[in-house]
């Protein structure tokens, strides 16, 4: 059914979450995996930098590390994913990727957000569906180091 998975993926524990739910889910489907990490583009950033120079490379390294600890996880799991590190509004820049890739489906985390934190992350945010071409899974279950290796050992013997 599904070809080829994006994973949005930012460290977080939702990130982590929409890691392993699309893990799961691409080795069930014999699918091609991509992951994809933004560096946010909002005004908080652009504000740091402003206050302090070199505030964006900082920011810029971390994403960088978060992406490489996706990517080496997995690999573990037998993927050879596709892996991109960008800059930009987020939502869009998933959008943008998934077309690039083809991708079938896109599966990102759930977080809540607050007032102020929708305010500064931009009205967008709740659109992901309106900039993607293709299903969206918004990974919501958090399940234990043991049930996910089961549930990897059932995917991977009936794949």
């Amino acid at each position: 059914m599904f070809r080829r998975i994006l994973l949005a993926y930012d460290g977080s524990v939702e990130g982590a979450v929409a890691l392993r739910e699309g893990a799961l889910l691409a080795k069930r489907c014999e699918a091609r995996v991509f992951i994809l990490s933004v560096i946010p583009q909002t005004p908080g950033v652009r504000m740091a930098e402003g206050v302090h120079a070199g505030a964006i490379a900082q920011h810029s390294d971390h994403y960088r590390l978060l992406l490489e600890r996706g990517v080496a996880r997995l690999k573990e799991l037998g993927f050879q994913p596709v892996a991109r590190l960008v800059v930009g509004e987020p939502v869009r820049e998933i959008g943008k990727f998934a077309r690039e890739v083809g991708a079938d489906l896109v599966v990102v985390g759930h977080r809540r957000q607050n007032m102020l934190e929708r305010w500064w992350s931009g009205p967008t945010q709740a659109y992901i569906s309106d900039h993607i071409g293709c299903s969206l899974l918004i990974a919501r279950n958090a399940i234990s180091d043991e049930a996910f290796e089961a549930e990897l050992r059932h995917a991977s013997v009936t794949a």
